[in-house]
């Protein structure tokens, strides 16, 4: 028997799976964790796992908080649109504002990219979205996968997935339920849009208004309407942590699926309820559209999208008017949107 290794045979390339092509990707997105650079960590990629130092990050006793999220069917239009550049931003959004709304810094970031064929120009355009979307909240990009798997995706699919792991000081985390009380003011954070949910009932609207995705959006007709719906998820970190540090939040709501009628719930105590006034903010001229073109009930609207506020935050009602003036300050729009009511 010869003991010459075989030259022929299946390949893993012939399988459908380019480990250079993965190569070249790790590559092209190394410059890119660099720019998220902060204290306590490195980001130099390239190695089994990703160290933080908290010591180095300022904690001196911190409680760490971790979030897990995804960017859902709104990845269909960017796919249709050939604009990856922002999904990644949609990406980072979509979990550093949960662990945000429970009162800690977001630290760093690993995300997952699954794709049936990889294509590292894409890939780079993707992830660069998550690095823009690492600095705008300040956390470190430290790792992440790219997964090259044909035959559970077809064509030009793929999914994105992301983890946070955020800190606070212990006895600072939100909410402060035993500090809430009837009469305590909500102040909404303007969203840019749907962000990064409803978007398979706006798939669904655009069907049937008989759009395409290169069309104008009808509610700005500047843009197509992938790019106006590509808008990507507002960050609110950097407005919000001073405020949080300072003891002025009682409470925070990310609104997410479910908008603010099942969202505010969640940092409240059983003791309490909410009223929000839908007029007492703007509606983007986006969910408008959406309800006319999709005759949408009114409740659906509000349980289904947010409605024009992306984060909602609980102070005291002494405090509302500075707390909206510190935010305005910081470049969000805030509105004082409602109140806590006892049950």
């Amino acid at each position: 028997m010869s003991d010459t290794p075989k030259t022929t045979g299946l390949t893993y390339a012939q399988a459908g799976v380019d480990i250079d092509a993965g190569d070249a990707l790790v590559d092209a997105i190394k410059p890119l964790a660099r720019s998220t650079a902060r204290p306590g960590a490195d980001v130099a990629l390239g190695g089994f796992g990703g160290a933080f130092d908290l010591k180095a990050a300022g904690f001196k006793d911190p409680v760490l908080v971790s979030g897990t999220d995804g960017v859902g069917t709104k990845l269909k239009l960017a796919i249709a649109s050939g604009a990856l550049d922002t999904v990644g931003v949609d990406l980072v959004a979509m979990c550093v504002n949960d662990v945000l709304a429970q009162g800690a810094e977001p630290l760093f970031f690993l995300d997952y990219f699954a794709t049936g064929k990889l294509d590292p120009e894409k890939g780079r355009a993707i992830v660069s979205g998550v690095a823009h979307g690492c600095r705008e909240a300040g956390c470190a990009l430290i790792g992440g996968e790219t997964a090259e798997m044909p035959g559970l995706y077809s064509g030009e699919d793929f999914d994105l997935a992301g983890f946070v792991v955020g800190a606070a000081e212990r006895g600072t985390l939100l909410p402060r339920t035993d500090a809430m009380q009837p009469g305590d003011a909500l102040i909404g954070l303007a969203s840019s849009g749907p962000h990064s949910n409803g978007y398979s009932l706006i798939r669904r609207i655009i069907d049937h208004a008989g759009l395409d995705f290169d069309s104008p959006a009808p509610f700005d007709p500047k843009r197509s309407l992938a790019e106006a719906l590509l808008t990507p998820t507002r960050i609110y970190v950097k407005a919000l942590l001073p405020l949080i540090r300072d003891g002025e939040i009682l409470g925070l709501a990310h609104i997410t699926g479910g908008g603010i009628t099942e969202n505010t719930p969640r940092m409240l105590p059983d003791h309490l309820t909410f009223e929000v006034d839908y007029a007492a903010f703007p509606r983007p001229g986006v969910f408008t559209w959406l309800q006319d073109a999709g005759e949408v009930a009114e409740s659906e609207m509000r349980r289904t999208f947010n409605c024009g506020i992306g984060m909602i935050c609980a102070v005291r009602a002494s405090e509302a008017e500075r707390v909206c003036a510190r935010l305005n300050a910081a470049g969000e729009a805030a509105f004082v949107i409602g109140e806590l009511k006892a049950v």
